[in-house]
This record gives structure tokens, C-alpha cells and sequence, in this order.
């Protein structure tokens, strides 16, 4: 059996929550409004990487630590 080296969950105001969603190497969340669709995705494989795609394109890809530089960045903008 894989190692579990990450969690998911997942939580609406409709009280449904999934929790405890095991990963080895990767997850994504995604979510359709209408005709859009948003996707959060997390690989743990050296680094972390985060992905969020709007739609088929990447709005953005990179480390957990650039994410963070990223939205501090933008606090102090």
C-alpha cells in the first residue's frame, strides 16, 4: 500500500463535508459555476506545487512557497 502523504477535504454551507480524502503525490479540488470551471490542484511529489486553472488554462503553477510570497505581495500592494 502507498504512503498517504497528504489529506483532503471538503466543505459546502449545504452541510456536506468530505474529510480524510487520502493522497500519495496529488489532489484537486474543482469547482463549476455555470459555465465556468475553477481547479485547485496540489502535488506533494519533491516540493509542494500548487496549480489553480480557470477553465483549460493555468492561471497559475508554482511552489507553496511562491504562493505565499505571491498573496503577501498583493496584502502589501
Amino acid at each position: 500500500m502507498s504512503e498517504i502523504r497528504m489529506t483532503a477535504e471538503v466543505r459546502t454551507d449545504f452541510d456536506c463535508e468530505a474529510v480524510g480524502l487520502p493522497s500519495e503525490r496529488w489532489g484537486e479540488a474543482v469547482f463549476k459555476i455555470k459555465d465556468e470551471e475553477i481547479v485547485l490542484e496540489i502535488s506533494v511529489e519533491k516540493d509542494v506545487i500548487v496549480s489553480i486553472m480557470l477553465g483549460e488554462e493555468a492561471a497559475w503553477r508554482g511552489t507553496l512557497t511562491g504562493l505565499k510570497q505571491l498573496l503577501q505581495a498583493e496584502k502589501k500592494a
